[in-house]
């Protein structure tokens, strides 16, 4: 029998909606396209309380501990990895501003200059791998946080906001920015055409629905399954968008950007159904999420911590301080952990999950914020089994540099980089 059934695209577009990879889009009797890794770092704000963070015993089998209890589900993809350092994070005869100099050098491993206006960085680990696989996406990279940007001008001790409402530098001059507001991200991944007209609130999928039952007709049932099961979570995530939208509208208080929940985990929730969406897609392959700015002091009275974080976090060991911190991080790895969930639902298209694509940095350049430590980082790589061996805690010999970290990550996933920040070499037994 002779197949003649041609494959389409894998860049087939609905009226310029990027599409998740089908079974029609392989060659007839071709074997099925591999997956292209998928590069992701998750800043974690304000540093940890280290001991309800790092597990007592290295390698195999280790106990979670308290605050990295969510990522329990994972272990097979975790590796915790102790003793890591960004030391040019430390002032440097610069004086104070440790959490401007947290944000700038998580990704970056430079030492920022102290400056308002005159703002000096380096390139972030990000925007390396943007450099590489922006090549094959529609955007090079994608940055996001959980909190709108601060205000203009200094932010901390006379060091610009830019250090702190970002981590990511596409050049050591040139910060970029992170989008909180969900409809923001939302037309950045899909375009504007689907932006809400507040009288008739029309869908994106509106605007491509003869698009949608032309390609329908293309399609065999087990491709018509996913596609309706794509559309159907654009349209869900419109759907929230608008209903955010609608709350923001009535509020007396208009801080907050429109199309922002006012719920932490409802807004969550929307930017990690997003970054799936873009990374299932081919949008990009690159994303940096930050779950806060540098230094936040945002309270958390969805789990009754009406306290500002970073002001806790200055506890002068007082339990109930050091207790309210660790409930904190708790949340926030839980949001992470939902994070990996999310991924892990979500088909790659080559009869696997994207969490099986992932390289995932997660973590803080500040290790105890009590008193601005930039050493003993509290950092997990969450990456999938092609990529590195899961299910162990690394310690590392003291002041050893997270680029290191950075440099294996880029290996495995095919980016050519010798040397990266303050690298020394590339870390053992990862």
């Amino acid at each position: 029998m002779i197949v003649t059934r041609k494959a389409l695209s894998r860049r087939t577009l609905l009226g310029g909606i990027a599409l998740p990879l089908l079974d029609a889009m392989t060659p007839a009797l071709g074997a099925a396209p591999k997956s292209p890794a998928r590069m992701v770092f998750i800043y974690h704000p304000v540093g940890m309380i280290l001991d309800k963070w790092t597990p007592a015993q290295e390698g195999a089998g280790f106990a979670m501990t308290p605050t990295m209890m969510p990522l329990e589900p994972f272990r097979q993809n975790l590796t915790v990895l102790s003793g890591l350092a960004q030391v040019q994070g430390r002032a440097l005869g610069d004086g104070p501003g440790d959490h401007a100099r947290e944000g700038a050098t998580w990704l970056t491993g430079a030492h920022p200059k102290r400056s308002e206006t005159d703002i000096r960085c380096g390139i972030s680990a990000d925007q390396i791998a943007a450099r590489e696989f922006g090549q094959h996406t529609q955007l090079a990279s994608l940055e996001i946080s959980m909190e709108a940007p601060g205000l203009a001008g200094a932010c901390d001790q006379n060091y610009s906001c830019a250090y702190t409402n970002t981590v990511s530098w596409k050049s050591e001059t040139m910060p970029l920015p992170m989008e909180s507001n969900p409809r923001n991200v939302f037309e950045r991944i899909f375009g504007e055409e689907g932006k809400a007209d507040p009288a008739r609130q029309r869908s994106l999928l509106d605007y491509v629905s003869g698009s949608i039952d032309r390609l329908q007709t293309q399609l065999g049932a087990k491709d018509r399954n996913k596609l309706s099961e794509y559309l159907d979570a654009i349209r869900d995530i419109e759907r929230r968008i608008q209903k955010a939208e609608q709350q923001s509208m009535k509020l007396p208080d208009m801080k907050r950007p429109d199309g922002t929940p006012e719920s932490f985990d409802e807004h969550a929730k929307l930017l990690i159904d997003l970054q799936a969406i873009a990374l299932q897609t081919g949008i990009t392959r690159v994303i940096t999420f930050m779950l806060g700015r540098a230094g936040s002091n945002r309270p958390y009275r969805n789990i009754g911590i009406s306290d500002g974080h970073h002001s806790l976090t200055h506890h002068q060991n007082d339990p109930e301080k050091i207790e309210k911190v660790t409930r904190i991080d708790e949340f926030l790895v839980k949001t992470f952990a939902n994070y990996l969930a999310t991924m892990k639902a979500t088909p790659n298209g080559a009869g696997g999950s994207l969490l099986d694509d992932l390289i995932v940095c997660y973590g803080s350049s500040l290790g105890d914020a009590n008193i601005h430590t930039h050493h003993d980082l509290p950092i997990a790589l969450v990456a999938g089994a092609r990529f590195f061996q899961g299910g162990r805690h690394l310690k590392y010999p003291a002041e050893t540099p997270l680029n290191n970290l950075f440099l294996n990550m880029f290996d495995a996933a095919g980016i050519p980089c010798a040397r990266f920040g303050d690298s020394t070499g590339r870390l053992t037994r990862v």
